[in-house]
């Protein structure tokens, strides 16, 4: 059976290259045996500030837009945050969506490609490490990072990467399959 592999757009920005990033990563996660991959777009969701009354361990959701959110994470065995770096750490839309849930996320791998500057995105993606560990996420040491993404997406918003992505994507995604199949038997 295969894994349920879910590769989120972090940024909800107007302008954003995201997308793009996402796009070409989703279709290397496509070609990968031991996943079924989906693209997610945390701009489809339209998820307000934090808004839910309980606490999201609760699992008493109020909003429809909460709950089409904890449907989505819930029906996926291990993730892919495709995440730009804001001010030094990851985008206010990460948090928020991460904070939104709980269970949900328990005892499932994520792997972070990461894209921006110089740093392509580095310190984003150590920082939001600590978030996902506290909702018993497990962040991989394997991931991808895109330093000066802005050379690397052209006119028609395509990004166009180069042999280190693609191979740090493979690694990423052999790494995503062994703690996926490793942890659901912890879920």
């Amino acid at each position: 059976m295969a894994l349920k592999l879910h590769t989120i757009i972090c940024s909800t920005r107007p302008g954003r290259v995201g997308d793009s990033v996402a796009n070409w990563f989703h279709s290397v996660a496509t070609e990968h045996a031991d996943f079924d991959a989906d693209l997610i777009d945390l701009l489809d969701f339209n998820l307000p500030v934090f808004d839910e009354p309980n606490h999201p361990a609760l699992q008493k959701y109020q909003h429809a837009h909460t709950k089409a959110w904890a449907s989505s994470v819930d029906s996926a065995d291990a993730y892919v945050f495709v995440t730009p770096e804001y001010n030094f750490g990851p985008p206010p839309s990460l948090l928020n969506a991460l904070n939104y849930l709980y269970l949900e996320w328990n005892y499932k791998p994520a792997g972070i490609v990461s894209y921006g500057g110089i740093s392509g995105g580095l310190r984003s993606a150590q920082m939001i490490k600590l978030t996902l560990t506290t909702l018993k996420i497990v962040p991989l040491y394997e991931g991808v990072t895109v330093q000066n993404v802005a050379d690397k997406v052209d006119k028609k918003h395509l990004f166009h990467a180069q042999d280190l992505h693609a191979s740090s994507a493979q690694k990423m995604l052999d790494e995503l399959s062994r703690w996926a199949k490793a942890l659901r038997a912890m879920r």
